[in-house]
């Protein structure tokens, strides 16, 4: 008789255990779907500001070695 009680009891026990956990772990994926949304428009963000900064970089007009050589010209003379 006690040990029917004693399982009963650890079956309740086990069941109350993972309906408990399951739902944490639904609510921490809600939250993770949240900040990879975020992470992912953050992503997107920087990938365009890089981008941007690759053209100017890129662009025949901006000739930074020559900008660092009239610059040693200066110091120099």
């Amino acid at each position: 008789m006690n040990l029917t009680a004693i399982a009963i009891v650890a079956i309740c026990a086990w069941a109350l255990v993972s309906i408990i956990e399951t739902a944490k772990d639904k609510s921490k994926k809600k939250i993770n779907d949240k900040e990879l949304g975020t992470y992912k428009a953050e992503i997107a963000e920087l990938k365009e500001r890089v981008s941007v900064l690759e053209k100017i970089v890129t662009d025949e007009k901006y000739d930074l070695k020559k900008q660092f050589t009239d610059l040693e010209k200066d110091r120099v003379a």
